[in-house]
């Protein structure tokens, strides 16, 4: 039993980090329908991003980084503590999961997170502005 669990752990903690790693562009689906900061940035200029949109962006940018940030000490600490309650020979199992629901919860909130800035950029961005980008995108493919 506690071989299956100390197994099941170590595929979780697996599973945890490789959730942080990119995907590829091409099995993410929501590559098409959204747009990271970097491309928009890089592109302002070729999709006439206004004065206003550039500084509402650098906003949202600048908050986003300063919550990622935050998160991402949150998962440390998560992450930490998760690895210390699996040190000994004998992990204790009802600790151990409660561990991980808060490392969980902290991806979730980063991933909430990123999600949130993507459609801010996007919802700022005119109908052109999109469908310009998506096209800017297809070209560099």
């Amino acid at each position: 039993m506690h071989n299956k669990f100390w197994l099941m752990a170590t595929s979780l903690l697996i599973l945890v980090s490789s959730l942080s790693a990119q995907q590829p562009p091409a099995l993410d689906p929501l590559n098409e329908l959204l747009f990271p900061p970097e491309l928009v940035m890089a592109r302002q200029n070729a999709i006439g991003l206004s004065d206003a949109q550039k500084t509402y962006l650098r906003a949202e940018i600048l908050k986003a980084q300063t919550r990622f940030t935050e998160l991402q000490w949150q998962l440390q600490d998560a992450m930490e503590g998760l690895a210390g309650l699996l040190k000994p020979s004998k992990a204790d199992e009802a600790q151990v999961a409660a561990q991980l629901d808060k490392v969980l919860a902290t991806e979730r909130e980063i991933k909430r997170a990123q999600i949130s800035l993507l459609v801010r950029i996007k919802n700022d961005l005119r109908e052109e502005q999109q469908h310009r980008l998506q096209a800017l995108r297809g070209e560099s493919k």
